[in-house]
């Protein structure tokens, strides 16, 4: 059931796939919203008590239909699997902006490719080279990918099932909506949430780093992963890059994730990190790198499914 529900959430979302904007997103935002404003009063423990309820609010109710649907007939629970892990997933939310930035940058047109790397990451894209632009879209789409397809397929296969799914996606929500704006960057409140998602995501972000080794270039992305993650302030973030960088043979770090030193501009600076420059795994970012990018989530999502597969008909065996 757990293959077939993934399946057909996943051809279902390649047929209808569904809006970042959707009602559904639009009303868990609102729920976080509400929780802050009623929870937040510049406190650890206030960041702690709002998330466990907003959790266990939107997980309750995932169970007991799953409980109801299972009592009916197994078709329900089916039906009520694929609809979460629709919901849950999102492999189509932002495939739009990657597709666009590498039609964009095929056709030389640097200028849309910059305003839509900007949409789609929120941060300043004037006077990005060709370069710069396909690095970041090709970090953000393995992070994206992560966090919206590989790490919703692990906590799925847990015995939570669709409750699994929606602890991850409200859990990695939470974790942005309550940390990442700027008024909320110095605030307490939602330190538990970015604790508690580092480690919901502990294991997801290591098996998304081994898969694309796996599908990759193996020894390089080993390499990149024991030596370079540590650069990147957010290690899962650094784990992810590394692994997928060294994967496809690309060298991923930007300033803004505080992994420069893994792309030093200063002889001096790789001097005093005791790293030469010929050791940096990978060439640089260019168009080619975007293809690469979806060659390696697709094969990774394929070996998750054939990963899948396996284990279900050795249950069904069994």
């Amino acid at each position: 059931m757990t293959f077939l529900s993934i399946l057909c959430a996943l051809v279902l979302e390649q047929l209808k796939p569904l809006r970042a904007d959707n009602p559904v997103y639009a009303g868990i935002k609102a729920f976080a919203a509400r929780m802050e404003a009623w929870f937040n009063a510049g406190r650890a423990e206030h960041g702690r008590l709002g998330w466990i309820l907003m959790v266990a609010a939107l997980m309750i109710p995932t169970i007991l239909v799953y409980w109801l649907a299972s009592l009916l007939s197994p078709f329900a629970a089916l039906a009520w699997n694929i609809v979460i892990v629709y919901l849950t997933l999102g492999f189509r939310h932002y495939s739009h902006y990657f597709t666009s930035i590498q039609l964009a940058l095929n056709a030389g047109d640097t200028d849309t490719a910059r305003t839509l790397l900007a949409e789609w990451t929120r941060q300043d894209t004037a006077g990005m080279d060709v370069g710069e632009i396909s690095r970041i879209a090709v970090e953000k789409a393995l992070v994206t990918t992560h966090r919206h397809v590989f790490g919703v397929f692990f906590w799925f296969l847990m015995p939570l099932g669709p409750a699994g799914a929606v602890l991850y996606r409200v859990a990695e929500y939470l974790a942005r909506a309550w940390n990442e704006p700027d008024h909320m960057k110095s605030e307490a409140f939602g330190r538990f949430a970015a604790q508690a998602y580092y480690w919901i995501d502990w294991i997801p972000a290591r098996l998304t780093a081994t898969a694309f080794a796996i599908v990759g270039n193996f020894e390089d992305a080993i390499y990149a992963w024991r030596n370079f993650a540590h650069r990147w302030q957010n290690e899962t973030t650094g784990i992810i890059l590394s692994a997928g960088g060294g994967a496809m043979g690309v060298r991923l770090g930007t300033p803004a994730e505080n992994a420069a030193d893994l792309l030093p501009a200063d002889a001096s600076v790789i001097d005093s990190l005791g790293i030469e420059a010929d050791s940096l795994p990978g060439e640089e970012p260019s168009m080619r790198a975007l293809q690469s990018t979806v060659g390696l989530v697709w094969r990774a999502l394929l070996l998750w499914m054939l990963l899948l597969l396996l284990l279900s008909v050795a249950v069904w065996l069994g």
